[in-house]
């Protein structure tokens, strides 16, 4: 069995002395891992970096067997982002967020296609906050796990939401909201698509939220936790924003 597609690095680790078991996210093939011969050298070790986009062929003697990748360099971001160090975190944790939730083997062509957006924008500092957090938003449903954004849980009502409740995944306008809002989750206009501008603070909340329902909705129920380069990347965004 072999096939071939476009795909993003995840992540790569060492596999013996010189090479390396990789996982890519494709488009038409879902997160799939495979070994890269010579992934420890000094020619791979520059293509195997996280977020790097590649033009991927996969061949395996069965369909399950791990197979091996044979990998060309199409987009070199990890390269371009390495004097950001606020992108560059961003890289890595949109990377570790995609490697922990998606199933394997699975395509979420949608998923990959608003990742790659969200990867070609890392440069623009006033933009891929706010993109990061649709993303995840957009993971979210893409896994079966939507919110609803559009009325108000409590009341029905579309005016004023600004939050979302933890329990339900709905929208709480500000009035329903008042007497509970130490124990609801921001809700920012833009993740609602009511602004199309975001300020950083805007996308922090966001990024709370959706992280909030990543752990709870997928990660938990398989024993893990967010990744420690999301975390990390809440951090250096907070101390941005102050």
């Amino acid at each position: 069995m072999q096939f071939a597609d476009e795909a993003v690095v995840l992540s790569a680790r060492p596999h013996g002395e010189a090479h390396a078991v990789v996982e890519l996210f494709t488009p038409a093939h879902g997160r799939w891992a495979g070994l890269v011969y010579g992934g420890q050298g000094r020619r791979m070790q520059p293509v195997l970096q996280p977020g790097n986009g590649v033009r991927a062929e996969w061949k395996g003697r069965l369909s399950d067997s791990l197979g091996h990748f044979s990998l060309e360099l199409v987009n070199a971001r990890a390269a371009a982002l390495m004097q950001e160090r606020l992108s560059l975190a961003g890289l890595s944790a949109a990377c570790a967020v995609a490697a922990a939730c998606l199933p394997e083997r699975e395509a979420h062509a949608r998923a990959y296609h608003a990742m790659s957006v969200l990867l070609d924008n890392l440069d623009d500092a006033q933009v891929w906050p706010a993109l990061m957090a649709r993303w995840e938003l957009g993971l979210l449903a893409e896994l079966g796990f939507g919110l609803t954004l559009d009325r108000c849980a409590a009341t029905g009502t579309r005016e004023n939401l600004i939050y979302v409740s933890p329990r339900s995944a709905c929208a709480v306008s500000a009035e329903a909201g008042e007497p509970y809002k130490g124990k609801l989750l921001p809700l920012p206009a833009f993740l609602r698509g009511e602004s199309a501008e975001a300020s950083l603070a805007d996308a922090l909340d966001a990024l709370k939220t959706t992280g909030y329902f990543i752990e709870t909705r997928i990660l938990h129920p398989a024993g893990r936790q967010l990744p420690e380069a999301r975390a990390r990347l809440l951090e250096l965004l907070a101390k941005t924003n102050n």
